[in-house]
């Protein structure tokens, strides 16, 4: 039975949730987002995914397109990697640290958040799936490799399989057609995993495959736990793929929860999810490259110089330091995966990237719950984001939240859904020309 104190913290959170219906669209998309002012209250709005099964639904997509599930009841998906000889890993699982409560909204906020995830125990390993002869039913289903640690980022470099567990960066030994790792992993370097307020560990390889890069996240909100419990994270690392050497490639980037490399310039790009209790319109999520060595922000400042006083002690000259992302997503969207499209989604969706947006916990009109399309023209961003898988939420129901996005070199895009514990597979109804295949990561 709840406590009086919590029951009557959890009323009043469903009160001021009831209240928060009017908030203005949050929808500040591109280069230069409108930014209201602050505003802060007792309480964050509080608007809770509701979980429903999704029956004889399935998410929406353009027309010209179909999308089917090609594997369910999975543990926690995050993350897919399409290895060479089309078979997809899938990693699962669910992490955390021991994030102490600070404050009774903090309380309250982490219960309303917990009933809107899936309640399946996270499976701490990777899945593999395979499609043997090509029909797009992927038959094949075998555990890749078991007792990991929240595995998140995935990438293939050669014959080496990297995984980034909450905890530390291994690598496998690879052969294609392998359904099953051979032997356990090697730790390449340990990872940040005290407290692990954000836990998961984004993962992309430089185009030669040198270098490693791992997206680790705050470890709170504004740092509020004091910043000596924020050495080596709101950054992205640079990892030596062979000794395990790292140093901070940017830093100031509060959870950069997925990175990917850009075809043809190599230029690294993030999506990363903003700070929170600044109101229902700030601060934007974003769509960026990285610049090496530059600073994003966090936690004195946001969106270039606009100061956050909220952190003591306050640095002033961190914020004429800050660096303006390229492209906001709107705020609290929560994108957590992004992929470069590489023509095999067809003309409509051939320069640009798709991004999982797993949507938003704290604002009275709900955002995000969906894939985006956002294109390009000229290596960069061009224009607005559009829907390209919708239909996650429905009358007052949540049937599936979006995270990881990968998009197959045959043709296809894949979406792990973290709630329904499906990965779905979009493919054009007419088949494009096949794209060309890029050299695995």
């Amino acid at each position: 039975m709840k406590s009086p104190t919590l029951f009557a913290a959890v009323s009043l959170a469903c009160l001021l949730s009831a209240c928060g219906g009017n908030d203005p669209d949050a929808r500040q998309f591109g280069p230069n987002p409108t930014l209201p002012d602050a505003h802060r209250g007792l309480l964050p709005t509080l608007k809770i995914a509701s979980p429903a099964g999704w029956g004889d639904n399935r998410p929406t997509v353009p027309q010209g397109f179909t999308i089917t599930p090609i594997a369910t009841d999975l543990k926690i998906p995050r993350q897919t990697l399409v290895l060479p000889n089309g078979d997809i890993l899938v990693a699962e699982g669910k992490g955390g640290g021991d994030a102490p409560t600070l404050r009774p909204k903090d309380l309250i906020a982490g219960y309303f958040k917990a009933k809107g995830t899936s309640s399946v125990k996270g499976g701490d390993q990777l899945t593999l799936l395979r499609d043997a002869n090509g029909d797009g039913t992927y038959e094949g289903r075998t555990v890749f490799a078991k007792n990991l640690n929240a595995p998140y980022g995935l990438a293939l470099v050669g014959n080496q399989l990297y995984v980034a567990n909450q905890d530390a960066l291994v690598r496998f030994a690879y052969q294609p057609g392998q359904t099953a790792a051979s032997g356990p992993p090697v730790e390449v370097t340990k990872l940040p995993s005290a407290i692990n307020h954000h836990w998961t560990k984004a993962l992309t390889a430089s185009p030669d495959g040198r270098l490693l890069y791992v997206g680790i996240g705050s470890n709170s909100n504004i740092g509020e736990r004091g910043m000596e419990v924020e050495q080596d994270r709101a950054m992205i690392w640079e990892i030596d793929a062979q000794t395990g050497a790292s140093r901070p490639y940017a830093t100031g980037i509060r959870n950069p929860t997925a990175l990917t490399i850009q075809p043809g310039t190599g230029r690294l790009w993030a999506v990363v999810n903003e700070r929170d209790e600044l109101g229902p319109n700030l601060v934007p999520d974003y769509l960026t490259s990285v610049r090496q060595g530059a600073f994003y922000g966090w936690p004195y400042a946001y969106w270039g110089a606009n100061p956050d006083r909220r952190v003591q002690p306050f640095k002033e000259d961190m914020v004429g330091k800050t660096i303006k992302p390229d492209f906001s997503l709107g705020s609290h969207h929560a994108p957590l995966g992004v992929a470069f499209s590489n023509g095999a989604m067809g003309a409509n969706f051939a320069d640009g990237v798709f991004i999982g947006e797993h949507g938003s916990w704290n604002r009275g009109t709900p955002v995000g719950y969906r894939v985006s399309f956002v294109p390009f023209r000229g290596g960069w961003p061009s224009g607005q984001p559009v829907e390209f898988v919708g239909g996650f939420q429905a009358d007052g129901k949540t049937f599936g939240r979006p995270v990881g996005v990968t998009v197959d070199p045959r043709g296809a895009l894949l979406v792990a859904d973290d709630l329904s514990n499906t990965v779905w597979r979009v493919t054009p109804t007419r088949a494009p020309a096949p794209a060309r295949v890029a050299s695995a990561r």
